[in-house]
């Protein structure tokens, strides 16, 4: 079975989602925001843990902590600003930038919360007895820079600036007088200038690291033409990206698979996998119904992965609109229904049965200046049923040692793996009509052998008793017809489907103007 992956149109990009770096991938940055807030959290965490939590213990301690600013001042300023970051960095409303740079002034004001907590009362310390040890901001820099990657040159200037925090509060103390540090110019560099330079040398190995690391990925994601910007899906074998033609600037959805080599099979899958992906590619770039979803390209990566790039859809699938908003009118299931016969017409002339709908493959789009264009996804488990080299040919591209398709819109012959031609979608779209009426499967089983057997076996209820309201009989009996368990008794093509649509009263009081009145309303993004 396979799992469907969506051609869904994310929020465009930008000016204020651009890429702060253009060595680092854009998903890469985006997650960077979810990082900062987790380690922002951590900081507030960590920072009470370690310097409040101990003082509140002790009735001596808490006296002391509370007395004097210096104590509890930079932990309760260090903790709110970490909080709130957290809070605002949790806004999808803030640009990836403006986070970004949030990260760094944050990475510096914490730094100098800690060092003011460390050194900001030295009024216990004794000048004679030697340095102090190595300061919690040397940890902070470096664990921030690997956690929240940018630009190696930025991460240096901001490590910098935030291991400055320990020279200058040291440096404030002791011009104040507080506790004069009486080692000379010297000790005072080795003490609290010289390790903390060899911590920002090491900030700049971890963030050249992950920089570089992410340069390889942004490399690796460079398809032919086209460069992978986000993901937007994955299921089964394949991945969806939103991509960018390097040269037109056209985005386009990309599917890919990458081989995966098992100890048990270290050939034989993976060529089967890219001979059934390239005849997905070939299959769709064969069909030129405005239904069927449109081939740009496709070939195969420098790593062995077969890709093929296609046009990016602005809408949402069948299976998403019900969940969302609950079953659709008549009208405007008629127009979605005859839309896809209108994509399985050509493929039937063409001698190919999909084999696999159902309605998260059915896209609803806004497509031009037209609403509720519907495009037929996923020809991945697409069978020919009658080739140039004969029956056997045929025979050879529909059967499988694997029953195929998903099972609440799998058709009886298909289900018990027997030979299958067209009218196996027939029954399937007549499954999706059920759906689209009633927003619910027609059978319901705890296991999917359960809803096979159902589908070879079970005569199924009327769409009209499930929802409590009527349904016109001439659709309801068309929609009978088509889950027939006898393929002769369904209507034997998609263009007779078609065309028995039309004739059903009121077939055509969807029209596009309230299509357009419905996207407005529910789905503004894609109006």
């Amino acid at each position: 079975m396979r799992e469907h992956v969506t051609l869904v149109t994310p929020e465009a990009p930008g000016p204020a989602t651009r890429p702060i770096s253009s060595g680092l991938p854009l998903d890469l940055l985006g997650r960077a925001a979810g990082r900062l807030r987790t380690l922002a959290l951590l900081y507030a965490a960590g920072y009470f843990m370690a310097g409040v939590f101990p003082m509140l213990l002790f009735p001596m301690m808490r006296a002391q902590f509370f007395g004097s600013f210096l104590q509890w001042g930079p932990a309760a300023i260090g903790i709110s600003v970490a909080l709130v970051v957290a809070a605002v960095v949790r806004s999808p409303r803030l640009p990836l930038p403006a986070a970004m740079n949030l990260g760094l002034v944050f990475e510096v004001a914490s730094s100098y919360a800690i060092a003011a907590s460390e050194f900001g009362d030295l009024s216990g310390f004794n000048p004679h007895s030697g340095l102090l040890g190595l300061s919690w901001v040397a940890v902070w820099v470096v664990l921030f820079t690997i956690v929240v990657p940018t630009s190696p040159r930025r991460a240096v200037l901001a490590a910098l600036a935030s291991v400055s925090a320990v020279p200058v509060v040291v440096g404030a103390v002791t011009w104040s007088g507080a506790a004069p540090f009486r080692h000379g110019v010297a000790d005072f560099f080795f003490g609290f200038i010289f390790p903390y330079l060899l911590v920002v040398g090491m900030a700049y190995v971890g963030a050249r690291a992950v920089y570089q690391l992410g340069t390889e990925v942004k490399r690796a994601r460079e398809l032919g033409s086209y460069r992978l910007e986000a993901k937007l899906g994955e299921g089964g074998m394949g991945e969806v990206w939103r991509a960018r033609h390097r040269m037109l600037a056209r985005p386009a959805a990309v599917k890919l698979i990458r081989p995966v080599l098992t100890s048990n099979d270290r050939n034989g899958g993976s060529e089967e996998a890219l001979r059934r992906f390239e005849r997905e590619a070939q299959v769709i770039a064969r069909l030129r119904s405005p239904h069927t979803v449109e081939l740009f390209d496709f070939g195969v990566a420098d790593d062995g992965a077969f890709y093929y790039a296609m046009e990016l859809l602005d809408g949402l699938d069948a299976d998403s609109l019900l969940r969302r908003f609950g079953p659709i009118p008549v009208e405007r299931a008629i127009y979605v229904l005859r839309q896809v016969c209108h994509s399985l017409s050509e493929a039937q002339s063409c001698g190919l049965v999909h084999r696999d709908i159902k309605p998260a493959n059915i896209f609803l789009c806004h497509y031009g200046e037209e609403y509720d264009f519907v495009k037929v996804l996923d020809f991945g488990i697409v069978g020919a049923v009658r080739e140039q080299g004969g029956p056997s040919a045929s025979a050879g591209m529909t059967r499988d040692d694997r029953v195929q398709g998903t099972p609440a819109f799998i058709a009886p012959e298909q289900a018990m793996g027997g030979q299958v031609d067209g009218r196996a979608d027939i029954y399937a779209t007549g499954c999706l009509a059920y759906w689209l009426l009633t927003g619910q499967f027609v059978f319901s089983a705890d296991t999917s052998m359960g809803l096979v057997l159902h589908h070879a076996s079970t005569p199924p209820m009327p769409p009209s008793s499930r929802i409590g309201h009527p349904i016109p009989g001439a659709l309801e009996d068309l929609v009978l017809a088509c889950l027939a368990k006898d393929p002769a008794q369904r209507p034997q093509s998609a263009r007779e489907l078609s065309l028995r649509l039309a004739e059903i009263e009121g077939a055509d009081a969807w029209t596009q103007d309230r299509a357009r009145e419905w996207w407005c309303t529910h789905h503004p993004a894609g109006s």
